[in-house]
């Protein structure tokens, strides 16, 4: 045997058990136990089957009892609202700019102050008056000089009750709570979520010093539909963007790559297909394997789930894993592609040696 070839065979013993446990290469399926749960203090193993999927329960998504038990009262008049107020045959005092001018130019606005000034009342404090407390004391001033005054009044540009939104929103102006209750619903559907961008499931409510996360995803999934919230001037809204919510498929698959999702949860076949599915020639449907909380095993040993994807009933069990933002989606390589990758990574080597090995016959030459 040649000095090139005994070098060659030499280094395929070596190298062969290294590429093996290469990082990222392979987790040996020895690993399991025959129960399904290997655990070494920082990692935990568990086998995805029928058993283990039947101990894993959801848990209900509920809205807090608090915004629940929120009804808005009469709606309050504020400082920055204008108002059109209506004498009926008495055009002078209701349209004094004409009745050929738009009715904002005819409108009454709150003075910074909380007061309103009208012909023949003089200043009347508005400010948190409801629409038929504030018609009702008009209508007693004016009849002071006018007979059985017939007193009309509505709010035409509601200036003092906003509620603001932020994050992945198509549109992010401010929202006016009128005199008709505004519910999150409402407000949402008004600013159009970014249906690409948005994290239905991460959505915030501040409301004083108090922050409500909502799984709108959760709250809205299948048959099942939120009850309304009621807003109240003040609120925020905040809809955050899921670049930040991934899950990366690695390994045998047929487009690694990292995936956001917007919902609560994406399941473990949703995670493979959006990659292209396993690679039907270079994956080993035995090793398809989910690696979660490596950031904490400080606290908490990691976890890896390993499912047997061999059989297409496989398929089924992984459609009821969810996978959660952080995880690592792993498929291992088959047994010849591992070698066909050792044998790659060789021949730069022994191409090396085989350069040597040409010197130094050239060089006993």
């Amino acid at each position: 045997m040649s000095k090139f070839s005994r070098a060659l065979a030499v280094a395929a013993i070596v190298g062969l058990p290294g590429c093996m446990l290469a990082p990222g290469q392979y987790i040996s399926p020895s690993q399991f136990v025959r129960s399904g749960v290997a655990d070494d203090g920082h990692i935990k193993m568990v086998s995805i089957t029928p058993e283990f999927l039947s101990t894993e329960h959801r848990s209900q998504i509920a809205l807090p009892a608090e915004l629940m038990a929120y009804q808005p009262d009469s709606y309050r008049i504020g400082r920055g609202d204008t108002l059109y107020i209506t004498i009926w045959d008495h055009p002078e005092l209701t349209s004094p700019a004409g009745t050929q001018q738009q009715a904002a130019a005819n409108g009454r606005m709150v003075r910074p102050d909380g007061t309103l000034f009208y012909p023949y009342v003089g200043v009347v404090r508005a400010e948190g008056l409801t629409i038929e407390e504030l018609r009702t004391l008009l209508t007693d001033k004016i009849s002071r000089f006018v007979e059985s005054p017939q007193v009309d009044l509505s709010i035409i540009d509601y200036g003092s009750q906003r509620v603001t939104l932020q994050g992945a929103f198509v549109k992010t102006d401010r929202q006016s709570i009128t005199a008709t209750p505004l519910t999150l619903a409402q407000a949402i559907g008004a600013a159009t979520v970014d249906p690409i961008r948005a994290d239905l499931s991460g959505f915030v409510l501040t409301r004083g010093d108090k922050q409500y996360h909502l799984d709108l995803d959760g709250l809205n999934r299948g048959e099942s539909v939120a009850k309304d919230i009621y807003l109240k001037a003040g609120d925020h809204l905040y809809m955050p963007y899921n670049d930040r919510k991934e899950v990366y498929v690695v390994g045998e698959v047929m487009r690694p790559q990292a995936l956001t999702f917007k919902t609560t949860d994406m399941t473990l076949t949703q995670a493979l297909g959006r990659a292209g599915g396993l690679n039907p020639l270079t994956a080993k449907g035995e090793a398809v394997y989910v690696i979660r909380g490596v950031e904490d095993m400080r606290k908490e040993p990691a976890m890896i789930y390993h499912l047997n994807a061999k059989s297409p009933a496989s398929y089924a069990l992984a459609s009821q894993f969810p996978v959660r933002a952080g995880d690592v989606v792993f498929v291992g390589p088959a047994g010849v592609t591992r070698w066909n990758r050792f044998v790659n990574q060789l021949l730069p080597f022994s191409n090396i040696i085989n350069n040597a090995a040409n010197t130094d016959n050239l060089l006993d030459k």
